[in-house]
């Protein structure tokens, strides 16, 4: 049936192909738009295009927008007229198809040619010039950028369904206005954001990015379910986007990067005649003295080797790591996004006025009401899980005297079973800490209410890594620098390697399988005979999927625990390796089969994650020199040298400020983008200048 049929309520026919004609419409503004030509209009049930060149045989469904049930007809087809309208009148410029009928639950959006290669302009994505360089991409100068007419090949199929949610973010009220259907409490007032007030009034419930089945199929068959060990990294982000493919591609790096310390930890370990001592005190909980009685931590010769070893390695790392990623955002398109003034996100309010810097009508909040939001409830929130952190470490301390009091008492196989309780219940319990954690930090960086997505990021992100670092490492630098009880620590690295994977695995990817295979699954199987909206409607079961933040938290302590304290437990690189080389392949699993496909805006890099490996990476040059101060041996050979306890202790301070000259000039020597990229990225920023400059003379003109 027509867009016609479906506007006046009767079934919208399938998601079809054909061509169809549409009456005029009106806009949420009022205007009138005008009369489609019989080569303006897609498919029956689609909205109108707007423009001749975006006409086409095929529309690909891109975004499903899930509706209340109690959303009324003239509601559904005031959205859908919402969506379609261009920008000039207020609307997305996009393509909206009712589903089965007017009154059903679900609204399916597509893009035109003319809407995406807009987007693509303002995103500021490169794309393959006439000549093959990539350059930013200029709606004037579309044609002769390679693919423009074909948008399946030109954006991939994660930009395109960017877009579309980068267009339904940001429809605004042109003026105050009444929703159809809806009662006098819910009015949209001049540039409010339409898509987050409709979605506070319950209009909108969901709205989430289709699966598209043959690629996901092909994309599993490559990733996961063969015996390959590459990743495909470029059909990963031509799926899911760049901000998948950036942390899949940093897990693998780091996961082959660890061959080298991996290596060398077992070299040590073994060479050093410390195997059976190490499996020795993992399964007693207890410290195994030496042949000669000197259990003394760290040997000077091998374990120092491992502590200077785990400093360059991580310097040496994350400069490889940085030109990688220039090289993966060139191939990808990304490398020189736009740094505009961007529209405020959408859970920013305020109170309406006009922006002193783009002299644009937009909601307003002063920056002091946010710093002192941030003073007197952000901070003192954050420090009170600081403290629960600390009540966790000493109910842990006190455990572990008790446990050890039992063993030496009653010196048993139960006895010696019970030796690490009180360390998985830590663990759980930190883990537990997190969860709570990170959910309050979200709404306590939402209640701060700032303007940009990136300064949100940003401080969201800064708060779970202060907490993280303090509630990953606070036991562990206890431990080290206060007991000064080396054997102690190597047993809780051993405890939280082992447990802390296992955990990890059993939560992230064992129990999602098995509450998908025989809960989720059969609800969603589907049928060759099934509607299409049926198979639309039945993705929006599978839960949403969490983001890469717990991924790349994992990731971080991963990193801490090896540069930080792997000079004490030399075998941390190999437990790492082992873990990573499952995690890969169960993270694909996760994000292919048990999620709903998330939308991904382009990234250069792994942003504010990154800054938080190189500061770790430095941390490790205190860490590991104090580590090896502590050794008795290294201060016995000091002493016979004749050097005080001060002189050690200055000694310590020099090679520290040593290694990080060291690292300084190693990141200074290693260039953080080759040359070639760096051409390439002046040679974008300077065709983008002339591009501008052009523009602004044909609009003088």
């Amino acid at each position: 049936m027509s867009q016609a049929g479906a506007d006046e309520g009767g079934g919208a026919g399938g998601i079809g192909r054909e061509k169809a004609q549409r009456p005029e419409e009106v806009t949420p503004e009022g205007k009138v738009l005008g009369k489609p030509s019989a080569a303006s209009t897609i498919g029956p049930g689609w909205s109108k295009v707007g423009c001749p060149c975006c006409v086409s045989e095929r529309v690909e469904p891109l975004v499903l927008v899930k509706l209340g049930e109690k959303v009324r007809p003239e509601t559904k087809r005031w959205l859908i007229r919402l969506i379609g309208a261009s920008q000039k009148d207020g609307g997305a410029a996009l393509l909206a198809h009712p589903g089965e009928d007017a009154s059903g639950d679900i609204i399916v959006v597509s893009a035109p040619r003319c809407t995406l290669l807009r987007a693509t302009e303002e995103l500021g994505l490169c794309r393959p010039y006439r000549n093959r360089d990539m350059e930013a991409f200029s709606y004037h100068d579309r044609d002769n950028f390679k693919d423009s007419d074909n948008m399946e090949v030109f954006l991939t199929l994660a930009e395109r369904h960017y877009i579309v949610k980068y267009e339904l973010d940001g429809l605004r009220a042109q003026r105050d206005l009444r929703v159809p259907g809806l009662s006098d409490s819910v009015t949209l007032h001049n540039r409010d954001n339409i898509w987050q007030k409709l979605g506070s009034a319950g209009v909108i419930m969901d709205t989430f990015p289709l699966h598209n089945p043959e690629q996901l199929k092909d994309l599993s068959e490559a990733w996961y379910s063969g015996n390959q060990l590459a990743q495909p990294l470029d059909s990963v982000n031509g799926y899911f986007g760049s901000s998948v493919a950036f942390y899949f591609s940093f897990l693998d790096f780091y996961t082959w990067s660890l061959l080298a310390p991996a290596i060398l930890g077992l070299s040590i370990t073994y060479f050093s005649g410390e195997v059976q001592k190490q499996m020795e005190e993992s399964l007693s909980g207890s410290p195994v003295a030496d042949a000669d009685g000197d259990d003394s931590g760290p040997a000077v010769s091998g374990h120092t080797v491992q502590a200077v070893f785990s400093m360059l390695w991580s310097t040496v790392f994350m400069e490889l790591w940085k030109r990688r990623s220039s090289s993966l955002s060139y191939r990808w398109g990304t490398l020189h996004l736009a740094d505009r003034f961007a529209e405020p996100r959408p859970g920013f309010h305020g109170d309406l006025g006009v922006n002193p810097v783009t002299g644009r009508v937009e909601p307003l909040f002063p920056g002091w009401q946010r710093d002192l939001r941030m003073a007197l409830v952000s901070l003192p929130v954050v420090g009170l899980f600081l403290g629960l952190v600390v009540l966790g470490m000493l109910c842990f301390y006190w455990g572990e005297a008790q446990v050890k009091q039992l063993h030496q008492d009653w010196d048993s196989l139960l006895s010696q079973s019970l030796v690490y309780v009180p360390s998985v219940l830590h663990i759980v319990y930190t883990n537990m800490l997190a969860t709570v954690y990170k959910t309050v930090a979200q709404s306590l960086t939402e209640y701060e209410n700032h303007r940009e997505e990136s300064a949100y990021e940003k401080h969201l992100t800064a708060k779970v890594l202060v907490f993280t670092f303090f509630n990953y490492f606070a036991v562990l630098f206890h431990i080290a620098f206060f007991k000064q009880d080396v054997p102690l620590l190597r047993k809780r690295l051993a405890s939280l390697l082992i447990v802390t994977q296992l955990v990890n695995q059993v939560t992230e990817a064992v129990i999602p399988f098995l509450v998908d295979r025989f809960i989720s699954a059969p609800h969603r199987a589907e049928s060759e005979d099934d509607p299409q909206e049926d198979k639309f409607r039945k993705q929006s079961t599978l839960p949403t999927f969490p983001g890469l933040f717990g991924e790349y938290i994992e990731l971080l302590v991963q990193f801490g625990y090896l540069s930080l304290f792997s000079c004490v437990y030399p075998l941390t690189a190999v437990l790492l390796l082992i873990n990573n080389l499952t995690e890969i392949r169960s993270d694909a699993y996760k994000i292919c089969k048990l999620f709903r496909k998330p939308f991904c805006p382009p990234v250069a890099s792994m942003g504010v994650w990154q800054i938080a490996f190189e500061v770790l990476s430095f941390v490790s040059v205190v860490s590991n020199c104090w580590l090896l101060l502590l050794s008795p041996r290294l201060q016995e050979l000091c002493r016979e040298g004749g050097l005080s306890g001060t002189n050690i202790l200055l000694l310590a301070v020099l090679v520290e400020h040593v290694l990080i000259l060291v690292k300084v000039i190693l990141s200074v020597l290693i260039p953080d983008e080759p040359d070639w990229i760096r051409k390439k990225r002046e040679h974008i920023e300077f065709t983008s200048m002339e591009a501008l400059k052009q523009q602004k003379l044909q609009s003088e003109e």
